[in-house]
């Protein structure tokens, strides 16, 4: 299978959920799977993708992912996964459930980390409620949740939450092994050999309860004097709990062969968290031959036998803590529980855990079937001919993703680009070429080679550099200012820009161009504008047309820009006329002559389709997505390329007849 994992934390991180996910993936890959991790952080290394977090304001080891739902939507459409799991409830996370859904990609969600029950250890009680009305909301949209423990599992059903299954974790027994112990290390922490050693280990922050770990340590040292405590990790509190407890030693953050060797050289690990939703440190104290302290509940609910294996103690009782915790000074002699506990965890190696993940997997995807896979024509259109006009490749607003559909859903004779498809003004103010720009390029070089269909290139105003060259033909595209087209029915049609019946294109280019900054201005708006509304809901809306329309003057210039061009058709003995350039698209019978104009690819996305039969219709690109059965694209966020237009074509016979032509 190909699985997507979407996380905030992931390996080098130190935490729980690194551990378990870098754990998982790893495991998961071994078994023969394809994996890719989505995550924050400061690298990505092959098979990652990283993306961009903040800090959590005074925690700065806890980073929150920023939404990315545009780019996870490209990516997934590219290639797409057979199943996502979703392992933080942050932004990022939350777009990438949302992502998944709209696509009918099976989305998997995990619940790793009590955050509602942290709000209490930060003074924030009363955000309790309405942060658990998140979590419900967030797992609500997943096919379904995974939840390391069953008092977990329990509690999420008692809150609301649906289509939660149990997911157990692994340890890895062969690092977490008592014969890692060390005398030396022992030494460096000053005790001797029968001298206690007490280990707590994980995040040194206040939902670990570590200020009573601390009221523990000194009851224990009241018993025996001679104990050692040793403080693995890293976390906000570190600082404080290490000026009023000097004599405990906090030894930071230690990994792999380092941390192994810290568990297996201590005698007891407390573990007094009230907040976790599993507790992978307990397995590896356990998988180190340690007297283990815990609450029972997760980790210690499922693993520990009171007694026999381990110590426990009724949950949230601390004063049960405490005996328990002076009762292990009793049993550091207890091999037989040692060895039990390590035995209790042989068995749980992340492979099984990795093949429980696999088989949950696999059931959401047979209960969820894909309903929705990469785009695919259900059929091709044929068409005679077709008139596509200003699109303006070159600026962030051309619509190229439209465009490249409507291009692979048509099999037709010609193609007329009736000008303004690279926007040549644009490029000299800066924009830049993207990728999805050269597609369209491609494409069309694509339809006329391999296809065999006629490419016939129309000058227009923003791409005037063709002037110089015109009339000519390349590599069997032939670039022109006007052309006729004759129709099943005989009627001579003139194929033009229209841009030369502009008078301010024409006499005053220079305000030409500053309409064209003033355009790109409120088409930037616009765009804002439009993510407003499309995150409200809201179908999409064009300031412009509105302009167009209330403005008396701009109506009366489309008005005078049709007559006129009407005037010429019937000049040069034609029976109708198609044309472009103001980005109205128009199909009407004025007297003897037939005026279209093919619209634009940056608002209106219209073009003109010649039928077999001959008709000829303006159609906007829903329309004819509907009447092809296909779901119209969603937008994306496009790559800048550091490349031009002409090298969009290099290898082409275009690029090899004007190559010939210099």
């Amino acid at each position: 299978m190909r699985i997507e994992f979407v996380t905030d934390t992931f390996p080098p991180d130190v935490n729980g959920v690194a551990m378990t996910l870098g754990r998982l993936t790893s495991c998961l890959k071994s078994r023969g799977h394809y994996i890719h991790v989505i995550h924050t952080g400061e690298s990505a290394a092959c098979g990652e993708t990283k993306k961009y977090s903040v800090s959590l304001p005074g925690y700065q080891e806890v980073r929150v992912g920023l939404p990315s739902p545009l780019k996870l939507r490209k990516r997934w459409k590219k290639k797409r996964p057979d199943a996502i799991y979703v392992a933080t409830e942050s932004p990022l996370g939350v777009s990438a459930i949302k992502a998944a859904r709209e696509m009918g990609i099976p989305v998997v969600s995990g619940f790793h980390t009590n955050f509602h029950q942290y709000l209490q250890k930060y003074s924030l009680g009363k955000m309790q409620k309405p942060a658990m009305g998140y979590l419900r909301r967030v797992h609500s949209k997943a096919d379904c949740t995974f939840a390391p423990s069953q008092n977990v599992v329990d509690m999420l059903k008692e809150e609301g939450f649906e289509k939660v299954k149990l997911l157990g974790r692994g340890v890895d027994t062969n690092l977490f092994n008592p014969s890692k112990r060390c005398a030396v290390l022992r030494s460096e922490w000053g005790a001797r050999a029968e001298t206690p050693v007490v280990v707590i280990v994980g995040r040194v922050a206040p939902e670990k309860n570590l200020d009573f770990a601390m009221d523990i340590v000194r009851e224990m040292r009241a018993r025996i004097p001679d104990t050692k405590a040793v403080v693995v990790g890293d976390g906000p509190s570190r600082e404080k709990l290490a000026q009023d407890n000097g004599d405990v030693q906090f030894v930071g953050v230690k990994t792999n062969e380092e941390l192994a060797k810290h568990y297996a050289s201590a005698d007891i690990l407390l573990f007094p968290s009230e907040t976790e939703t599993f507790g992978n440190v307990l397995l590896e104290g356990m998988a180190s031959g340690l007297i283990t302290v815990s609450y029972e509940y997760a980790a210690s609910a499922l693993h520990v036998k009171h007694g026999e294996n381990g110590l426990q103690a009724r949950f949230g009782d601390e004063d049960s803590y405490l005996e328990q915790s002076i009762r292990a000074l009793g049993q550091l002699r207890n091999d037989q529980m040692k060895d039990l506990a390590r035995r209790a965890v042989l068995e749980m190696s992340w492979d099984k855990i990795a093949q429980n993940f696999e088989d949950h997997i696999q059931e959401v995807i047979q209960e969820k079937p894909v309903t929705q896979r990469r785009v695919k024509n259900k059929r091709t259109l044929k068409l005679r001919s077709l008139f596509l006009s200003d699109i303006h490749l070159g600026t962030a607003d051309s619509k190229t993703r439209e465009v490249v559909q409507v291009l692979k859903s048509v099999r037709c004779e010609r193609i007329y680009l009736n000008g303004d498809i690279i926007d040549g003004w644009a490029l000299k103010r800066g924009a830049k070429w993207r990728k999805s720009h050269t597609k369209v390029i491609r494409l069309l070089l694509k339809k006329m080679e391999k296809e065999g269909c006629e490419l016939i290139y129309l000058r227009g105003n923003h791409d005037d550099f063709l002037e110089r060259i015109l009339p000519v033909d390349i590599g069997g595209m032939k670039v022109v200012k006007e052309c006729y087209h004759e129709a099943v029915n005989g009627d001579r049609y003139l194929v033009i820009h229209g841009d030369g019946f502009d008078s301010v294109s024409t006499n005053h280019k220079w305000l030409a161009n500053l309409g064209a900054v003033g355009y790109d201005f409120l088409l930037g708006v616009n765009r804002f504008y439009n993510k407003y509304r499309a995150w409200r809901g809201k179908e999409y809306f064009s300031l412009s047309k509105v302009v167009k329309a209330k403005v008396k003057s701009a109506v009366s210039f489309v008005d005078s820009y049709e007559e006129k061009l009407q005037g010429l058709a019937k000049a040069k003995n034609c029976q109708g006329i198609i044309c472009g350039h103001i980005h109205t698209p128009a199909d009407k019978q004025v007297g003897d002559i037939h005026y279209l104009n093919s619209g634009d690819w940056v608002e209106t996305m219209s073009c003109i389709l010649e039928h077999e039969d001959g008709k000829l219709e303006v159609v906007t690109y829903e329309d004819l997505m509907k009447e092809l059965e296909i779901r119209p694209s969603e937008p994306i966020e496009d790559e800048d390329l550091e490349e031009s237009p002409m090298e969009a074509i290099r290898g082409t016979a275009v690029a090899r007849d004007l190559v010939a032509r210099v």
